[in-house]
């Protein structure tokens, strides 16, 4: 925290602020806030504003719920006692909401505090609507951003908290719970959180909302707000008397789509959310204090882009503060000068077209905003490219490589809420109850339905169901049929994963598993013995008899991976004993290319491994070999390290491996990124 607290842009912002609180007394706090808090503080009540009501207060001067009162209280009484003026008191209450924004954005936007300084500290919108005006809707957007990031952080029964706090500061913030509610909902990984967000917030929400509305004066300041009526100004006619309400029409657009989005990356709901406060003010003749709302989402969006989009929302800010210099109340000043004399001087208004071109120009500028976080916001998260269609993964390789063992450890990262598996062991033609077992091996694919294998992953890559049986490699039989889902991720893995053209066609990333002949021989020796119940011999005379079949069919679907992993012992010669804990040795072939530089700093660097670049081919191939010993732990930081923004794609706790399965899996990864990333090109 000292980059920022030392920060020559920090000192600037807080000096700036610290003279308006000094010098200014903002017209809001002198009709309002000011005298609602004092009858607070000399005249104290559990309802405020039937108190304030009762003595000849204005109804408009506070129709914010208990939230808001609460967080005003403390410094308001304390300055009271201390015999400061409300006015001071509410601006320093005002000055700490800031920092707690800042410090707010600093855990959404980590690294970059000099742009946050930058278009949040020294935003022309927030020291104008905030310390020139006085307004305070600072603070109900403030408690929005807590209880979003608790979101991201995990504790759903946190967020609800606080989004229910920030309903009760500005009933507007209801706005964005129904983006929250969809997030949670199509969001896989995170259903389960649904509940634990929506029951304390509706809690919370019964507890702060339902005394607020019993009060006589508090139902009366906030059903008598003019500002709540402003959702009805833009309207088209509809005849009769009859008219369609543009915002409301808009809002409900918005969710529309957002629904129709399926899958939303915790970035997009950001984006989102910035979108629709700015329709609200767009659709809108907004409070100045509305456009506070939409900060954070800007900042957000600033952050994510470059300086096109800083100065997009620069001019967009300076529009902002132009126009409402204009027209709202100019403050007080706390000292008899030549600025008190200007203020009192009756000034020539602009004339009416020339506010409304500066409106357009702020609707523009708003406009062009919303279209491009919107676009950014879609197509820049990887829940949208997987959203187009599931992403699939062929496995292929000879019958006791690893194959299913892989799948299950794809499964493991992204969840199994996520994942559908597809094994190509399922459309074997026969059990081995039938006299073909014996007559024609596995291997060949005239012993497979392969047809079947094809139009089922078909099926289930246009988001349909397939019918598909289960062959059981303990009992040798096939299950009746069941319906399969599909999913996300689709992993498809079978001794013919990659034999057909159109199965190829469809992977988005396409795997073969090779391995030391001798150490392929004694794993599936030990599998099939140990966990599938055959007889050593009978295994030793399948492998023999496979053999021929393995070498025309199996084999050659290598040449049409794009990631080939070799596994091979460290010691030949120590083949026959090998078990889980025998050393190994990785070697990945990547046809596509991959961004092997930082792969290998964060093996070599983090992981401790011996990596060397075996080959590296104009043609942008590339074979490493991997050796060394490394921990679940490890590959799941190196993850995060490599992918930080696949992150909301994985599993909410991911299972990682340790040695080679774990070094598999990081790699696979690598690729599914670079095959997201490829979806838009």
């Amino acid at each position: 925290m000292t980059g920022i607290w030392g920060h020559p842009l920090f000192h600037l912002g807080l000096i700036i602020r610290l003279t308006c609180m000094g010098l200014l007394i903002p017209s809001a706090v002198q009709q309002w806030y000011g005298p609602f808090f004092l009858q607070s503080v000399t005249a104290p009540s559990l309802d405020p504003w039937t108190s304030y009501l009762a003595v000849g207060g204005d109804p408009r001067a506070f129709p914010y719920g208990y939230a808001m009162w609460f967080l005003f209280l403390p410094l308001t009484f304390l300055g009271h006692a201390a015999g400061l003026a409300i006015a001071h008191s509410y601006g320093m209450t005002l000055l700490l909401v800031d920092i707690g924004m800042l410090l707010a954005l600093k855990r959404l936007i980590e690294g970059n505090d000099h742009l946050l300084l930058k278009v949040y500290w020294l935003s022309p919108v927030v020291l104008f609507a905030t310390y020139w005006l006085g307004l305070n809707d600072l603070i109900p957007i403030l408690l929005l951003i807590i209880g979003i990031l608790e979101l991201r952080d995990g504790t759903p029964q946190w967020a609800g908290v606080f989004m229910a706090l920030a309903v009760s500061a500005k009933l507007s913030m209801i706005l964005a719970v129904p983006f929250v509610l969809i997030y949670l909902h199509q969001n896989k990984r995170l259903k389960t959180s649904f509940l634990p967000f929506v029951l304390p917030l509706t809690v919370a929400m019964a507890a702060l909302q339902l005394p607020y509305l019993h009060s006589p004066g508090g139902r009366a300041m906030l059903l008598g707000n003019p500002e709540l009526l402003k959702i009805y100004d833009l309207a088209i006619s509809f005849g009769g008397g009859l008219q369609i309400y543009i915002l409301p029409l808009t809002y409900l657009l918005v969710l529309f789509t957002v629904w129709r989005v399926r899958r939303m990356s915790f970035e997009l709901l950001l984006f989102l959310l910035g979108v629709a406060f700015l329709l609200v003010l767009l659709l809108t003749p907004a409070s100045p204090g509305w456009f506070m709302w939409v900060i954070p989402f800007l900042v957000l969006y600033q952050a994510k882009s470059g300086q096109m989009t800083i100065a997009l929302v620069a001019g967009f800010s300076l529009l902002y503060v132009g126009l409402s210099g204009i027209v709202a109340p100019t403050p007080i000043f706390t000292f008899d000068s030549w600025l008190s004399a200007l203020r009192a001087m009756d000034w020539p208004q602009p004339a009416a077209y020339v506010l409304s071109l500066w409106q357009t120009l702020l609707f523009a500028a708003g406009i062009i905003l919303a279209v491009r976080m919107l676009q950014e916001g879609v197509h820049s998260n990887e829940y949208f490219r997987l959203s187009r269609r599931p992403f699939i993964i062929g496995i292929a390789g000879d019958s006791g490589v690893g194959k299913d063992t892989l799948a299950s450890s794809i499964v493991g990262l992204f969840g199994q809420h996520s994942v559908v598996h597809v094994s190509g062991d399922d459309y074997h033609l026969w059990d081995r109850r039938k006299p073909m077992w014996q007559v024609m091996t596995h291997l060949n694919p005239h012993a497979n339905d392969l047809s079947r294998f094809a139009q089922d992953i078909i099926s289930l890559a246009n988001g349909h169901p397939a019918l598909a049986r289960h062959y059981d490699h303990r009992t040798g039989v096939m299950s009746k049929p069941a319906l399969v889902q599909s999913n996300d991720f689709i992993v498809v893995s079978g001794l013919h994963a990659l034999y057909l053209p159109i199965l190829r066609s469809l992977y988005d990333l396409k795997i073969f598993i090779d391995m030391d002949e001798g150490l392929r021989r004694q794993l599936k020796l030990n599998r099939d013995v140990r966990q599938r119940g055959h007889h050593r011999s009978h295994v030793l005379a399948t492998i023999e008899r496979r053999e021929a079949d393995a070498q025309k069919y199996i084999r050659p679907q290598a040449g049409e991976a794009d990631l080939v992993i070799s596994i091979r012992p460290t010691h030949p010669d120590h083949v026959g004993e090998v078990d889980g804990h025998s050393k190994l040795r990785l070697s990945v072939l990547a046809r596509q290319g991959m961004y092997y530089e930082d792969l290998l700093r964060v093996l070599i660097g983090v992981c401790g491994l011996h990596v060397e670049v075996a080959q590296e081919r104009p043609s942008g191939e590339i074979e490493l070999s991997i050796e060394g010993e490394v921990e679940a732990e490890d590959m799941a930081f190196a993850a995060g390290k490599l992918m930080p923004q696949l992150k909301e794609l994985l599993d909410t706790i991911p299972q990682w491996y340790s040695g080679i399965r774990g070094l598999t899996q990081l790699i696979v990864l690598t690729h599914v990124t670079q095959s997201l990333r490829a979806r838009l090109i």
